[in-house]
């Protein structure tokens, strides 16, 4: 296929779909199997595709979202017709009905986490991604301060490192696992990248290698507490610890269009750019009216702004694929980051 924009940058970009729904899309039905279109097609697989025919460039990768109940041959599947695109695939570990803080739920979470990354390990997967440090929407929580947040901390690293070792991640085609915070009201602790990059910099000392990674998810670094300025230096600090992972084009609230982030995704990808540690591009958007997200449209109602302008959503994401490529193309431009194939 043609393309009318070409990458000049040495940046591996890419879409997670759930602009497709989760509900109808990536959630398994009862039986464990995701859904299909009527001619026995993968939705997802589908969902992928309209994207793909629409990008004005090219796209190297997607981000599939696994959830638990999910039959474990389903996955399998997906990652065979999905690189049958031509993509490379990356796990996103959706995890539900577990607090990876709580030492009492510990076994349960390690049980919930070693299925998909034994999944990731089967399939030659080598980036894995998850929410892994708190329980979504969690109602009645309280955030952790001080001492006790110390103890999470401790806590979630214990977890990691014994997810890490029973579903036998040393040595393996697995390279990171890039953890991801999110806003405040859909986590209460881990609220901000200051709060994921104390974790993941202990996660990593007590393993003894840079293994975990802070996913930077532009939309949610746009609603949490810190201004541009403070993720500025963050990035920058974390980069320099070796922890800096993937970056998501994702815009603050709404989740749709790129025009309504407010200029946080252009300032968090130069940033990143500028350390010389940004590797990968992920555009996230989700659908203002999936079933999956009304807990967040109740939370806060800009989620369910529709920011297509008569387009279609798969357009949407393709235009948002263009919008980060013409941004990395400017960053070459300037030095920032070294031509591809330099």
């Amino acid at each position: 296929m043609t393309h009318d924009l070409v990458l000049k940058a040495p940046i591996e970009l890419g879409f997670v779909p759930t602009h497709a729904k989760f509900v109808g899309s990536l959630v398994p039905e009862s039986d464990g199997r995701l859904p299909r279109a009527a001619d026995g097609r993968f939705k997802v697989v589908e969902a992928v595709e309209a994207v793909l025919a629409c990008s004005p460039v090219a796209v190297a990768a997607v981000q599939v979202p696994v959830f638990p109940g999910t039959a474990e041959g389903e996955w399998d599947a997906v990652i065979a017709d999905l690189r049958e695109l031509g993509l490379v695939v990356h796990l996103v570990i959706m995890m539900g009905g577990v607090d990876p803080m709580d030492p009492a739920d510990e076994d349960a979470t390690v049980a919930q986490l070693r299925v998909p990354l034994e999944a990731a390990k089967r399939n030659g997967v080598a980036h894995v991604s998850a929410t892994s440090v708190e329980l979504w929407m969690q109602e009645n929580a309280r955030r952790k301060e001080g001492a006790e947040f110390e103890q999470a901390v401790a806590q979630l690293v214990k977890m990691h490192l014994r997810a890490y070792r029973e579903a036998g991640l040393e040595g393996s085609c697995v390279e990171a696992w890039h953890v991801e915070f999110l806003r405040p009201g859909e986590f209460t602790t881990f609220t901000d990248v200051g709060r994921l990059w104390t974790f993941v910099k202990a996660a990593n000392e007590a393993l003894g290698k840079p293994f975990f990674r802070c996913l930077v998810d532009a939309s949610h670094c746009g609603d949490s507490p810190l201004d541009i300025p403070a993720h500025e230096a963050l990035i920058a600090e974390i980069a320099a610890g070796g922890g800096l992972g993937i970056m998501h084009a994702s815009a603050k609230t709404t989740r749709g269009c790129l025009s309504t982030d407010d200029g946080w995704t252009a300032a968090l990808l130069a940033a990143a750019a500028r350390t010389g540690e940004l590797r990968q591009v992920f555009v996230e958007m989700f659908h203002h009216e999936d079933p999956a997200l009304e807990a967040l449209r109740k939370l806060d109602p800009g989620h369910g702004i529709d920011t297509r302008d008569g387009r279609g959503y798969d357009q949407v994401v393709a235009d948002g694929l263009g919008t980060v490529a013409r941004m990395l193309n400017g960053y070459v431009s300037r030095g920032w980051l070294p031509p591809a194939g330099s």
